[in-house]
């Protein structure tokens, strides 16, 4: 495991990862997975100029170069298109020229010569440089730090003792964020202290400010038999509750007019004393000050966990930085529906006999709180960030969900490769001494058929990316899926389930077609394109045998299934092509709100339609 020796002190300099070479490998990282994800979205147009050395067949490596807006810069690269128009770029093969003469790849020269052909618009491009900049710095400073290898985290760097530490050691050393967005570590907000004190992957040990809020501008719900006051002292204990009241004693309020919140330093620091300022002055908001337990930031950002006492609940807090196409607050009046919503969830899936054979499981989100701040409420449209400044939840630990000798993963380490090239899937499928296709058909009947059977059966989708997935992992091999991050992700498609009014913000009319993009967008070309590109190039497999096993898996729980048969048919996930859903236009079109949450179909931005791997291995083909 390296780590760097020439950490900064208070009197060294602060930002030693931003050296030329580690700057230079950034670039050339982030102009990759530029040029990779903008062709599959059929942004750019390649040309091409040839075979690659060695090249025997059209699936082969190939010479392409793609040209800027002005015709005086090109990028040429080694490639192989792989299913579903994944472009595996040879990062070492690209070459820039800019009016004839060699230049570094430059991922912020890159955006603005092809800002045409990207299509942004002039008031948004500088925010996205600036996002792009950010992923830049973030990458060198992964460089820099240094991280456990892919084996050392399969086997758990603890040598699989301490399941919490091991977990958290995944999170912390996660170094590409989504797969699919290239400005993906945008965090606008942070400064270089900010960075170091809260950015995941420094996994650096946070305590929340705590503050009390005024039950009239407040509201607190939680998990059907939980209250308020038990809650409270699971998480804080007796002695922190008493010493809190007194705290608003000795401020001159009286404790029971007030709930509590957790917030974090960030937001406390940079917004809600300035923004919140008259609600502080008025005392509907008292500031009560540091909690004692130590969490560690998750790959969210504004999600923690607890690293003093990992059975206690996460924490996740509303912070106003700008990632990814959204401002990560929280709204209150999301947060007033979601115990009920995870409730709900929580007791369909226990009732499905085919979810628990396949062990699916969710850790709850048991309690929320928000505030309501009626100036910016008055004052802005509904979904304005402004109204999304301050609110908390508390969702449940994975670590009761373990067994004897089992381990946690968040599933976005599946697509993890560490600074030597080695993937982490590799890693745990070495360790389990399992075939690779007997590996994946397990990851398969843990992760991918629980989601086609919610599609099939409830017409249910999740967000199921490699973030919002742990998994519980039994000598490296997936034996189980546990979804997290419930309330704001999932979506009922539809009229087929009769919701309880408190849970019916969840159902949204989704047009039949675009269902079935739950898993062929979501799952096929968000996870599995990158996934299986991962074992072809590291030689544990072919296309032919990853998809295969994929199809087979589905076809196998279908035939478990003869009383879904029609919508097998109406869902059809052997058809031959569906739409091309893209990630990147939905980000280059607006970067600081991406989709209306409330009509997640609205927004889609499509780009034709790509072939379907599974086609092929359909009954009677």
């Amino acid at each position: 495991m390296g780590v760097a020796a020439d950490r900064p002190d208070s009197t060294a300099n602060t930002v030693p990862h931003l050296a030329p070479e580690r700057w230079a490998a950034a670039n050339r990282h982030l102009v990759r997975k530029a040029l990779a994800e903008f062709l599959h979205e059929r942004i750019l147009e390649p040309q091409r100029l040839g075979s690659g050395r060695g090249a025997t067949g059209p699936d082969e490596p190939a010479v392409y170069v793609v040209r800027s807006d002005d015709g005086l810069t090109a990028y040429s690269f080694t490639a192989r298109v792989l299913e579903l128009e994944h472009w595996s770029v040879d990062a070492a093969s690209i070459h820039c020229t800019r009016s004839g003469e060699d230049a570094a790849p430059d991922a912020l020269r890159f955006i603005t010569e092809f800002r045409g052909t990207l299509g942004i618009r002039e008031e948004m491009l500088p925010v996205y440089l600036e996002e792009i900049s950010s992923t830049l710095a973030s990458h060198s400073y992964k460089q820099w730090l240094g991280q456990p290898s892919a084996e050392e985290l399969a086997a758990g760097v603890t040598g699989g003792t301490d399941p919490a530490a091991d977990f958290q050691a995944i999170e912390r050393s996660m170094t590409e964020g989504h797969p699919c967005f290239v400005a993906n570590n945008g965090r606008l907000g942070f400064g270089i202290s900010d960075y170091r004190a809260f950015a995941p992957e420094t996994g650096a040990p946070v305590r929340l400010e705590w503050i009390g809020v005024h039950r009239s501008k407040a509201v607190f719900t939680a998990s059907a038999g939980l209250d308020y006051r038990a809650h409270l002292e699971a998480e804080l204990g007796a002695a922190a509750l008493q010493s809190f009241d007194t705290e608003f004693t000795a401020q001159g309020v009286d404790p029971a007019q007030y709930f509590l919140m957790p917030v974090h330093p960030w937001q406390w620091e940079n917004k809600l004393t300035v923004t919140f300022a008259a609600e502080i002055a008025q005392q509907h908001i008292i500031h009560l000050g540091t909690g004692a337990d130590s969490y560690q930031a998750q790959q969210s950002i504004r999600t923690f966990f607890n690293t003093a006492a990992p059975a206690k609940s996460y924490v996740k807090t509303a912070m106003s930085v700008l990632n990814m196409g959204f401002m990560r607050g929280l709204s209150p009046q999301y947060m007033k529906a979601t115990p009920a919503i995870n409730d709900w969830l929580q007791d369909l899936i226990r009732s499905d006999e085919a979810l628990q054979k396949r062990g699916l499981a969710m850790i709850s989100e048991i309690a929320a709180i928000g505030y309501h701040n009626g100036y910016y409420e008055a004052a802005s449209a509904k979904g304005s960030p402004y109204r999304k400044m301050l609110s908390a939840l508390w969702r449940e630990s994975p670590l009761p969900l373990l067994e004897d000798g089992q381990q946690l993963a968040t599933m976005a380490s599946l697509l993890h490769v560490d600074s030597t090239g080695k993937p982490m899937v590799s890693a745990l499928i070495e360790r389990s001494g399992l075939e690779p296709s007997e590996w994946l058909r397990r990851y398969f009947e843990a992760y991918l058929v629980p989601l086609v059977h919610c599609l099939y059966r409830y017409e249910l989708a999740f967000m199921p990316h490699g973030e919002n997935v742990i998994l519980v992992l039994d000598n490296g091999v997936p034996v189980r899926a546990v979804m997290k991050d419930i309330a704001e992700e999932i979506v009922v498609m539809g009229r087929r389930l009769d919701l309880p009014e408190e849970v019916s913000r969840i159902q949204v009319d989704i047009p039949d077609g675009e269902k079935v993009l739950a898993i062929y967008t979501d799952v096929f070309d968000c996870i599995f394109r990158f996934l299986g590109a991962l074992l072809v190039e590291d030689g544990k497999l072919g296309e032919e045998e990853f998809w295969g096993t994929a199809a087979r898996v589905i076809q196998d729980y279908q035939a478990e299934h003869p009383e879904l048969a029609d919508q097998f048919a109406r869902h059809d996930l052997f058809a031959p092509d569906f739409e091309l859903s893209c990630l990147n236009r939905l980000q280059l079109r607006n970067n600081q709100q991406m989709l209306d949450l409330t009509d997640p179909s609205g927004g889609l931005q499509m780009a034709g339609r790509l072939a379907n791997p599974l086609a092929r291995f359909a009954a009677g083909c």
